[in-house]
């Protein structure tokens, strides 16, 4: 199963190819996506994304995750967090949301198993 493309990114708007759904923030993986409410894990801008909001990607067997932190980079990502992701034998990028959703599609793409968090505003 494939990783789907991320459609569009706008401020605070995000699309995923094959899904009638818009979202803030997303999260993706070898087929499928769904809304990331910050609100399930008590997440919010510092001290960030925390292990808990990575659960589900992780579980769906991804090499590489891929954190989007903001248009402003305003979403801190702890070191505890990162250790997390190596800890279960995964590459981790982490970068301006912008960014971050090129270099997903470009994984993506290549046929990479790859998952990602991201956050379309600040």
């Amino acid at each position: 199963m494939s990783s789907p493309e991320i459609a569009s990114l706008s401020w605070g708007q995000m699309k995923v190819k094959g899904c009638s759904t818009t979202y803030k923030d997303c999260k993706v993986w070898p087929g499928g996506s769904r809304t990331w409410d910050w609100r399930e894990t008590g997440t919010n801008h510092s001290p960030g994304v925390q292990p808990a909001d990575l659960e589900e990607v992780v579980k769906k067997g991804v090499k590489t995750v891929v954190i989007g932190r903001g248009m402003s980079e305003a979403l801190q990502v702890p070191a505890s967090t990162l250790d997390y992701l190596k800890k279960n034998g995964i590459d981790v990028l982490v970068l301006q949301t912008e960014k971050a959703v090129a270099e997903y599609n470009a994984l993506a793409a290549q046929g990479v198993k790859v998952g990602g968090v991201f956050h379309s505003t600040c």
